[in-house]
């Protein structure tokens, strides 16, 4: 995803978390309390909202504790942690993460092993959403950071479009072809688009074709597989698409695609569960009803985005213990995780969270659907994807040769050799 994407889910997910603080953390009043410097936490918009919020309660549980929440906007924040974590200068306590700038974090030596007896994560691996919890371990196999939120992919798609198009659910969710073969009959008998950009199927390909344990563009040996049946397959559905005049060409986010989606000129859409919430309060509450949610076509399970709390390794270490108490307060309290939910659509990596009668309220935007509990499913189903250090390079890499593909003419099979010898070069720099 680009980070236009990541940038204005950020925006979008984060939620407010208030409350007390769990019964399994201590106040630790010796621990800080005659520290003179703040705990601090590093995070992005609006996620910064959630750690001030939850930091209001700790003058009651930790008396004599400073803290402090330093916010920079979400590709700002990632550089300056990448630059803080080199140079082990101004580190803060707890770092945010977003999950595609994991890798980059996890497999270097910045972020705490939190599965040493000093921490323990390991005992908790258990009460997340499996994927979840994976992801965040090193190369070493110790787990780094720990999710708080997860997006549940899913088909978004226009149930009165379908309908006039002589459509059912099963003619885009069958196949990847026959989602394209719903797109013609759709352009042809209602005008609207099949999707905003073909970038968006070829992203959803080339991850739901990942096989378990690899990495999306890199394989366990670190080697890039761009070559693979899985992108030949992804670019070629995507020029399809594009030949077809089935795609607006319309980037995410952009005021463009938005007002596609109110004038119902956009068929489907593919996202993660929390862009229900988005287009009812924001992009497009005019088309409530209107809408429904399915599997991604194929039983294609992958996750949009998501956040993790880590610890700096060279961070202040009498603070150390404070900052795992509040990383475990931000990610295994029920409550709070509800809450986000609730608020937000910030849909919980915790599973304790994932269970009650709100999975089973109908969302009037979807036509009284049930659709948490699809992306419950979804959520279990989801396989464990390696992040790379390489990984948003990678991401620019392919994205520039499809366009290469897409505008100038350039043949698939040398479009992707020229990506994999690049990322071959640059694979373990």
């Amino acid at each position: 995803m680009s980070s236009t994407h990541d940038l204005s889910r950020r925006h979008l997910l984060a939620a407010a978390l208030g409350g007390a603080s769990a019964p399994w953390l201590g106040a630790g009043p010796a621990l800080a309390a005659t520290d003179r410097q703040p705990l601090t936490v590093a995070a992005f918009p609006l996620v910064d909202v959630i750690a001030k919020d939850l930091l209001k309660d700790w003058g009651r549980t930790h008396p004599g504790v400073r803290t402090h929440v330093i916010s920079r906007q979400y590709d700002d924040h990632h550089t300056a942690m990448t630059t803080a974590l080199s140079t082990s200068g101004h580190l803060p306590d707890v770092i945010a993460l977003e999950t595609s700038y994991l890798g980059r974090f996890s497999l270097g030596s910045g972020l705490e092993d939190l599965s040493a007896p000093a921490f323990g994560a390991e005992r908790f691996r258990d009460q997340f959403t499996p994927f979840a919890i994976e992801t965040a371990r090193n190369r070493q196999g110790a787990i780094v950071a720990m999710p708080s939120d997860i997006g549940p992919g899913s088909l978004f798609y226009r149930v009165d479009l379908l309908a006039q198009a002589g459509l059912k659910e099963a003619d885009l969710t069958g196949s990847w072809d026959g989602y394209v073969e719903a797109g013609k009959q759709l352009k042809a008998k209602t005008g609207a688009y099949l999707i905003g950009d073909v970038r968006l199927l070829k992203d959803i390909i080339v991850r739901g074709g990942t096989p378990a344990g690899e990495g999306q563009f890199f394989d366990n040996q670190q080697r890039p597989q761009i070559t693979s049946p899985r992108f030949v397959r992804a670019f070629e559905l995507a020029k399809k698409v594009r030949q077809l005049g089935l795609d607006a060409r319309v980037e995410v986010w952009m005021n463009d695609w938005a007002e596609m989606l109110k004038r119902g000129r956009l068929a489907t859409e593919m996202s993660g569960g929390w862009m229900a919430g988005q287009m009812a309060n924001w992009v497009a509450p005019n088309t409530a009803g209107k809408w429904r949610v399915a599997q991604l076509p194929e039983n294609t399970y992958c996750s949009y985005g998501g956040t993790y709390y880590a610890i700096p390794r060279r961070s202040a270490p009498e603070r150390k213990q404070l900052a795992w108490q509040l990383v475990q307060e931000l990610t295994l309290d029920r409550q709070r995780q509800l809450d986000a939910f609730r608020s937000q659509d910030a849909f919980p990596a915790l599973l304790a969270a994932q269970q009650g009668d709100f999975f089973d309220q109908p969302l009037p935007f979807l036509g009284g659907q049930k659709a948490r509990q699809l992306w419950r499913d979804a959520a279990q189903r989801i396989p464990v994807v390696k992040m790379h250090k390489q990984h948003k390079f990678a991401d620019e890499v392919i994205n520039a040769e499809l366009d290469n593909v897409l505008e100038y003419g350039k043949p698939i099979p040398k479009a992707l050799e020229d990506a994999q010898a690049l990322l071959l070069h640059r694979a373990n720099r």
